[in-house]
């Protein structure tokens, strides 16, 4: 959409700190006042709206489009998003692996299962791990933990996760991410180990690395969203 304004700034509020376009409250795609909980988180924000030139690009502006989400999306169906969450840990990426060849199960040994370990040890919750594609079940325990925690978290925080879960196809890895284990990199690169493994081999094609650089770019912009949220 074309610039119609000049001037991005932060405004207190009664619920937090929100935006302004010249003096006009920014509102997300629903019609929500856009209030985030932190200053810096606004003032990030700002500076996406502020850097835009004649033409505004939502794609450039991640931490308008989490926050947006955050408030349209999480907030209203906060149930429903947890759920969906807890589905990724019943069918976690990190807990299927190939059977061959053994390279790559020695990859994915030495890259995952610190991760596993730390996720029944850490956090409460023994997943079982599998060779094969084969769909296996989870306790219901494990998951009935991992759901807790994720309970516990304020909405920001959740929408960080349900980003960065959704990039990776993984909830070890997604809460790996928010609390402190793994950072962005990592997180990511253990996401497309399979898929780094293939390239290594037979290489990769523009389609391929334009949608490994934009799952990068949205886990990097989830851990960015929510340093400023617990900040």
């Amino acid at each position: 959409m074309k610039k119609v304004y000049t001037h991005a700034a932060v405004t207190a509020t009664a619920d937090g700190f929100g935006i302004t376009l010249d003096g006009r409250p920014l509102r997300t795609p629903a019609g929500r006042h856009l209030v985030v909980p932190r200053a810096s988180l606004a003032a990030s924000i700002v500076g996406e709206w502020a850097s835009q030139d004649e033409v505004v690009v939502p794609d450039t502006m991640p931490m308008t489009q989490l926050a947006s989400t955050t408030l349209d999306r999480i907030i209203p169906n906060r149930q429903a998003i947890i759920d969906q969450l807890i589905n990724y840990g019943s069918t976690d990426l990190l807990c299927y692996r190939a059977d061959s060849p053994r390279d790559l199960t020695e990859r994915q040994e030495s890259v995952w299962q610190p991760l596993v370990d730390w996720v029944s040890v850490g956090l409460g919750a023994e997943l079982v791990v599998t060779s094969g594609v084969v769909p296996i079940a989870q306790p219901e325990a494990s998951l009935a933990a991992l759901r807790r925690i994720i309970e516990a978290y304020d909405d920001f925080r959740l929408a960080a996760l349900q980003s960065a879960v959704a990039a990776m196809g993984s909830l070890i890895l997604g809460l790996a991410l928010v609390e402190g284990r793994i950072d962005a990199d990592e997180a990511y690169e253990a996401s497309q180990l399979d898929e780094t493994y293939q390239i290594e081999f037979w290489g990769e094609d523009a389609e391929a690395r334009a949608r490994r650089e934009r799952l990068h770019r949205d886990v990097s912009a989830a851990a960015r969203f929510l340093e400023f949220c617990i900040s």
